[in-house]
Parts: C-alpha cells; sequence; structure tokens
C-alpha cells in the first residue's frame, strides 16, 4: 500500500510540473497577444496582488481615515479608545451561601445520574 501511496504522489507531481509548465506556455502566449493588441499586459497568476491593487499609501490613508472614525465614534459615545474593558463593570461574584446551593444540587444531580446508570447496567447484564 505504500509504494501504491509513492506512485500517486510522483503521478501527482508529475501532473503538477506539466500544468504548471502549460500555465506559463500559456501566459506568455496571453502576453504576446495582448502587447500587439496594445494593450499593456497583466500579471501572470492573476491573484499575485491580494490587496486589490492598491498601494501601501492608499492603504494607510484609508487605515488612518477608519481609525480616526472609530476614536470620534467612541469619543461621542463615551467610550474609551483602545482596550475591550469599561469603566463601572464589575466581576459578578456569588455569595457563600448560593455556592453552597450549587454544590449541593449538582452533587445530588451525580448522585440521581450514577444510580441511573447503575441500574441500566444492572438491567443490561
Amino acid at each position: 500500500m505504500l509504494a501504491h501511496m509513492k506512485m500517486d504522489q510522483a503521478l501527482l507531481e508529475a501532473a503538477l510540473v506539466g500544468y504548471l509548465h502549460q500555465r506559463e506556455e500559456i501566459a506568455a502566449k496571453i502576453a504576446d497577444l495582448e502587447q500587439q493588441l496594445g494593450r499593456a499586459p497583466k500579471s501572470a497568476g492573476g491573484s499575485a496582488n491580494r490587496s486589490g491593487g492598491m498601494s501601501a499609501a492608499a492603504r494607510a490613508r484609508i487605515a488612518a481615515a477608519q481609525r480616526k472614525r472609530w476614536a470620534e465614534y467612541h469619543k461621542s459615545n463615551g467610550e474609551k479608545t483602545g482596550g475591550t474593558k469599561r469603566a463601572g463593570t464589575r466581576k459578578r461574584v456569588l455569595s457563600p451561601a448560593a455556592r453552597k446551593r450549587i454544590a449541593e444540587a449538582t452533587k445530588k444531580r451525580w448522585i440521581a445520574y450514577r444510580a441511573q446508570k447503575a441500574a441500566a447496567q444492572k438491567g443490561a447484564a
């Protein structure tokens, strides 16, 4: 089975090399045709520039404008910019009596669960 997997891997790698070669040939032919038509050739691969064709300076301007909008939004809503904690919020704490009631109820549920499980095992045996 290992030999079969190695053969499949080699076959896939060979196919990949062949397809990549064909893609390069097609890209060269497309560039030649675009040159004959007087168009600027597009980049090979199509998705090499994932930023949508925007320059780094344009992205920086957009990011700065967005940060400014968020700062104004938070300022108008009385929130601090950055951070996720809001002033005046406290962590809720259970009283000792509440903790004791919860613990006792949980123990009671587990006892009932184990008893039910034991009865099911006795009935199955």
